[in-house]
């Protein structure tokens, strides 16, 4: 396939969009909240069901979120999102991140969560970002990093499902370990080393009530989504499988000592002047 392009691994089947729906700003934007001020122009790149972007919107009351997405689909949902939450300083669009339809300096802050570890080319990805953001503007992206999940008790029919999963991602043309490359990525997209602002935060589920969630959606997109799709279709998946896994997060959220943690890398940007190597 084009390098431009990749397959996006999820999906919008329900149990996909009941962990989208959960995310909000503070959960998995944190890192930028303090750079906001309340007269910014937002563009959210992959916005999925909107409630990240509505966040964003309810943050700069003076200002405007525009929330897009490659999957038409999905904006439906983002939108009444929206107008449940009574905001009308949003609005949404289709869009591929490569090649973003707006002109140069558009925007003060340029957000992505989970985007780059599902397109083609993670380095045009953020030139486009910049490309877009106004001066002295903000770039920022948090992605996961699959291969420092961790999680207890041990299960080596999970074991099976993260090498799966990223054998799946890779093939259809994503990094799936994308967290702690989005630095290494920022450089080579032509920002200074002096403008990137690294970290990494987590998510971490350790109550009742949030490990079956977590291993009910996950046993879930196992056996029904469109990841679980392409993993039997790729051949990567052997027979029986995506059931076994499946039943696998079910036993394992039944323990009384299970934990589990997704590391995610966050890269905050600054577009300055300067000019890295590769611009």
């Amino acid at each position: 396939m084009p390098k431009e392009t990749a397959v996006y691994t999820h999906g919008h089947h329900e149990s996909v969009l009941r962990s989208h729906t959960w995310r909000t700003a503070a959960n998995s934007a944190a890192y930028l909240l303090g750079s906001l001020k309340p007269h910014m122009k937002i563009l959210d790149i992959g916005c999925g069901p909107g409630t990240i972007t509505a966040d964003l919107a309810a943050l700069v009351p003076e200002g405007h979120v525009t929330g897009v997405d490659q999957a038409a689909g999905i904006l439906d949902q983002a939108r009444a999102t929206a107008a449940e939450r009574g905001l009308t300083n949003v609005d949404f669009a289709t869009a591929d991140v490569h090649a973003l339809d707006y002109p140069d300096d558009t925007f003060c802050v340029v957000h992505a969560h989970q985007v780059l570890q599902h397109v083609g080319d993670p380095v045009q990805a953020l030139r486009e970002m910049r490309r877009v953001t106004k001066p002295t503007g903000f770039i920022a992206v948090r992605d996961s990093d699959y291969a420092a999940m961790t999680w207890y008790p041990p299960s080596p029919d999970m074991d099976d499902w993260l090498d799966l999963y990223r054998r799946v991602a890779r093939a259809n043309g994503g990094e799936p370990d994308a967290g702690r490359r989005l630095k290494s990525w920022a450089l080579e997209a032509g920002f200074d080393a002096a403008d990137i602002n690294s970290s990494s935060s987590t998510w971490c589920y350790a109550t009742p009530e949030e490990i079956d969630w977590w291993s009910g959606l996950w046993a879930d997109r196992t056996r029904a989504s469109a990841y679980a799709e392409r993993a039997t279709e790729s051949g990567h998946a052997r027979p029986g499988q995506l059931e076994e896994v499946s039943e696998a997060w079910r036993e394992w959220g039944k323990q009384p000592d299970a934990w589990f943690s997704v590391l995610h890398g966050e890269i905050l940007c600054r577009k300055t002047d300067r000019e890295g190597a590769a611009s």
